[in-house]
């Protein structure tokens, strides 16, 4: 009845998802095998598969990512393979990618640099779109 009957089997790795809401403020680094939907503030590193940053989110330290969307504030380097920056968003720190996308309307400060990720396939580097009126 309570004998373990998966002995011997394995489970399948599954990436979560997590969400940090507007009232949530993390102190420290985030390491997280997992996509990430960041409303809060998050002082510290924050490393990630996938991340969503609304406009009420902001972020104070170093962000790696393969992908991330980015409509807040960043304080800090950013280290994304296929990174968009939305109109409503402010970058203050270097930005390193493959590929992006930045709307008219963004505010980045900071030296933009393409990795060799953008080599491997990405055959728009920079796209630039205008604010929409």
């Amino acid at each position: 009845m309570f004998g373990n009957r998966n002995v011997g089997s394995t489970t399948a790795k599954r990436n979560g998802f997590s969400v940090l809401g507007p009232e949530v403020t993390v102190t420290g680094d985030i390491e997280a095998d997992s996509d990430l939907h960041i409303d809060g503030t998050v002082a510290g590193d924050l490393a990630c598969v996938s991340l969503i940053q609304t406009g009420s989110g902001r972020i104070t330290g170093a962000v790696r990512a393969r992908s991330a969307r980015i409509a807040g504030t960043i304080e800090g380097s950013v280290a994304v393979d296929d990174l968009t920056i939305e109109a409503s968003a402010r970058i203050l720190g270097d930005i390193a990618y493959a590929s992006i996308t930045i709307e008219g309307g963004a505010t980045v400060e900071g030296r933009l640099s393409r990795t060799d990720a953008a080599d491997k396939g990405a055959d728009r580097p920079v796209r630039l779109i205008a604010a929409a009126e």
